[in-house]
């Protein structure tokens, strides 16, 4: 068994090398060949440089246009938060995420650069590294691992998680906890984590004490929100209460987007859930583990390609995260390709709307039980 260690004090996760350890081998060689004999770099290109633009023109613009006075009726004010909604999801999604993954550019200085943005539009970088980066990638769909399934008990991601009563109504209200998604990361989650990171001993991988990072969460959070409510409550010619609902609106867009395009990748009916055992083992090796909790949609729809950052091409994205998402469709052939050869699953579909289907399909079934009832009847 291979050894997966994040930090010091996070428990020891043990995936199993022996489990197909040659497809990840032809695989990387055969994505690498690519590169080489496209005389090609794995990093930013001119499109990614355009999007760049385009998605931080598409937050930054409306508020520009609405502080200078440009903009400046009730409708007006409301369509431009909604438009930074786009922009602040579109940053998320295309910008910072690649960034803080080293997968934007081959010098360290540039990621850090674009990683920062994540700042601007609410989070802390230092954090999301930790929860998606080490622990979403490390342990993706993993009880207790893996804090994208991981709702605080209001919401049932994984059958592997206890069902309560009113999660009966999840599919019904969902919706509405995604909506506030970005909403609650900007206000009161990067505390939480903190907290929580501090005790399991994440921060030191990051290089950054407790202290530091309380102190830069304070900072930065009171300088975003006197920005983006305080510095428009003063100068727009409009009420308090229409800032505040425009922010609303903004963060609600944004976090729709965001959580609807992740749940469609990991928590859908034919991805896996996995529970550890005594032994912290897993029975996949990583390669194959990512396979198996990890699914692609709407691969052919070139226009949500885009926006979204290629995350429509979860699969490529979770074997090759240091890679720039512009590269996902050309090597997707290949992942594909060579899973069929080495017969390991290769979940996709078509379209995101058939993807959204089966992930509220699946809430409804962990709320309901129905889910609990049909893995019963096939293990009996």
């Amino acid at each position: 068994m291979i050894e997966s260690k994040v930090i010091d004090m996070e428990p020891i996760v043990r995936f199993n090398q022996t489990d197909r350890p040659e497809f990840y081998i032809e695989l990387r060689k055969r994505v690498n060949a690519y590169f080489k004999e496209s005389n090609i770099s794995k990093h930013a290109n001119l499109n990614m440089r355009f999007k760049t633009l385009f998605m931080l023109l598409l937050y930054f613009t409306p508020f520009v246009l609405m502080l200078t006075g440009v903009v400046a009726s009730f409708w007006g004010v409301i369509i431009m938060w909604a438009i930074m909604g786009l922009g602040m999801a579109g940053i998320g999604l295309s910008v910072m995420h690649d960034a803080n993954h080293g997968a934007y550019s081959s010098k360290q200085s540039t990621n850090n650069f674009f990683g920062f943005v994540l700042n601007f539009v609410g989070g802390y970088h230092i954090n999301w590294k930790i929860q998606h980066n080490v622990l979403h990638h490390s342990y993706t769909n993993i009880e207790g691992h893996d804090e994208d399934i991981e709702k605080k008990g209001i919401i049932r991601f994984s059958p592997n998680q206890e069902r309560k009563k009113f999660f009966r109504f999840q599919l019904f209200y969902a919706p509405i906890l995604y909506s506030v998604l970005t909403l609650y990361w900007a206000t009161f989650k990067d505390y939480d984590q903190l907290i929580r990171y501090n005790k399991k001993g994440l921060l030191k991988g990051q290089n950054v004490s407790f202290g530091t990072a309380l102190f830069r969460i304070i900072l930065f959070k009171i300088i975003y929100y006197a920005v983006i409510i305080a510095l428009p409550i003063i100068v727009l010619s409009v009420s308090w209460g229409v800032v505040v609902a425009g922010f609303v609106i903004m963060q609600m867009i944004s976090g729709l987007i965001l959580a609807l395009v992740f749940q469609a990748a990991h928590v859908i009916e034919d991805v896996e859930f996995y529970e550890l055992d005594e032994k912290k083992s897993v029975e996949n090796s990583w390669a194959i583990h990512q396979m198996k909790t990890t699914a692609n949609f709407a691969n052919s729809n070139s226009a949500l390609t885009w926006f979204i950052g290629g995350l429509n091409h979860q699969i490529e994205h979770h074997l090759f995260p240091t890679i720039c998402h512009v590269h996902y469709p050309k090597i997707a052939g290949i992942v594909k390709e060579t899973a069929r050869e080495f017969n390991v699953p290769y979940l996709e579909h078509k379209t995101f709307y058939g993807a959204l289907k089966s992930h509220f399909t699946l809430l409804n079934d962990l709320g309901t039980g129905k889910y609990d009832r049909d893995r019963m009847k096939t293990a009996s």
